[in-house]
């Protein structure tokens, strides 16, 4: 009998020099405010960073609808282990400008710190941000 088995061949290729580098939570927040904080529905991205916290990708992993994004932990760490990120931080924005996280938003963040312990990749804060400002969600 005779197998034909598909290859996968990974490469990284670096097209830009990192994004930025996060020293708090403001500098991530002005990241995904330039990016996500005037858009219309919600959107969930992902930043990827190396061991240093520089930005070295910037992920969308979902665009719902006005009030909700569906996601799936699985979404959010592929770019993160396809990407070789050190760490990463999540952000979402709240088209109604109310910035506190929603009891589904710290289910989520639960979820993905839970899944980030497990491949070794921290979720380092999951961050709300809306038309103008930011807000931490991450231990709320």
């Amino acid at each position: 009998m005779k197998y034909n088995i598909s290859t996968i061949k990974l490469s990284l290729i670096r097209d830009s020099e990192p994004l930025g580098n996060i020293q708090n939570p403001t500098d991530a927040a002005e990241i995904a405010q330039l990016y996500i904080g005037d858009a219309d529905r919600e959107h969930l991205i992902v930043l990827l960073l190396d061991v240093k916290h520089n930005v070295t990708g910037l992920h969308t992993v979902s665009i719902g609808h006005l009030s909700a994004a569906l996601i799936h932990p699985r979404e959010v760490f592929k770019a993160a282990i396809l990407g070789n990120a050190a760490a990463i931080i999540v952000a979402h924005n709240h088209p109604s400008g109310n910035l506190s996280p929603s009891e589904a938003d710290k289910a989520t963040t639960e979820r993905l710190v839970k899944a980030g312990e497990l491949l070794d990749i921290p979720v380092l804060d999951h961050i709300v941000v809306g038309a103008a400002t930011a807000n931490r969600s991450r231990g709320n």
